[in-house]
């Protein structure tokens, strides 16, 4: 078990003072038995009322109400947290690997729904023959295949850091060989739906404490991180982040689990003032180990 405080700063700049509309914010996770919320501070510059609530997936989301205007806005988020080793995926049920194809019951193709959902009609083929050949390259069972994948954008693409809150097409990131770690999601949740699997997008933090002699470097601190889950029947939901390689890793800090990117943005608002008073926003991120936890 690992004890760890995360501090996140978000700092909007602009060329004069403006007043701000709602803003909303993920940033809180929930308990669960591979991480216990133990507190959690949310501040800002500029006086606000918050109001919580959950989103269709079960995720906390506060709303900022704020007053007064300012040409700075600054948001923190300071998150104590435990976080357990990552359980070992098992088949607890059947005691075998999950077998591929996957065979989902009928109430998990349900419960499932959109989470599999994928279409190859604007894929071009390069990317479609790509995805369709994953388990001649990486055969076995649905975790050999997935964790294969996973490797495989990890060690074949490049990752960049990119500013801006858009997701790339999964197509223009294979395509470039190239993308930030909600890319290498993007497109390894739509590989994994192609095959027939439930894939979500997960957004977090990643734990990047400093490197041992020969220990891999993991991309993506600093920042919001992002990956993505898969559910294999009597086993559950596996994380794999394509980014660093990693599977089922207490690397990972979870704070949502979406459908789709767009609904996992950190902090999304709107400012009331001229259009071109946005000078630009700075995000750093700090997760750190409490010593002698």
């Amino acid at each position: 078990m690992k004890r760890l405080i995360v501090s996140h700063r978000t700092t909007y700049r602009y060329a004069e003072s403006v007043s701000f509309g709602p803003h909303r914010m993920m940033l809180r996770p929930r308990d669960s038995h591979e991480m216990r919320l133990i507190s959690a501070t949310l501040s800002t510059s500029l006086p606000a009322e918050f109001v919580w609530t959950y989103d269709v997936f079960g995720n906390e989301v506060c709303t900022g109400v704020f007053t007064g205007q300012a040409s700075e806005l600054s948001i923190e988020s300071r998150l104590e947290i435990e976080r357990f080793a990552s359980a070992v995926p098992t088949a607890h049920l059947t005691g075998g690997e999950a077998p591929f194809p996957v065979t989902y019951s009928a109430d998990e193709t349900i419960d499932l729904g959109a989470a599999m959902l994928a279409s190859a009609d604007d894929y071009p083929d390069d990317l479609r023959l790509w995805i369709a050949g994953a388990p001649r390259r990486h055969p076995g069972g649905a975790r050999d295949l997935l964790t294969g994948l996973c490797q495989e954008i990890h060690g074949e693409f490049a990752y960049v850091t990119r500013f801006e809150q858009s997701t790339q097409d999964p197509a223009f990131t294979f395509a470039n060989r190239s993308g930030a770690c909600r890319d290498f999601a993007a497109l390894f949740i739509a590989a994994a739906r192609l095959l027939g699997f439930g894939a979500r997008f997960v957004s977090g933090y990643l734990f990047d404490p400093p490197p041992e002699t020969g220990a891999p470097v993991l991309q993506g601190a600093g920042a919001t991180h992002a990956w993505a889950d898969v559910y294999l029947p009597d086993i559950g939901w596996i994380e794999f982040d394509p980014t660093n390689g990693l599977v089922a890793s207490d690397r990972l800090i979870r704070i949502a689990a979406v459908r789709e990117p767009h609904q996992a943005i950190p902090i999304s608002g709107s400012f009331i003032g001229t259009p071109s008073a946005f000078i630009g926003l700075w995000v750093g991120v700090d997760v750190e180990e409490v010593e002698g936890a």
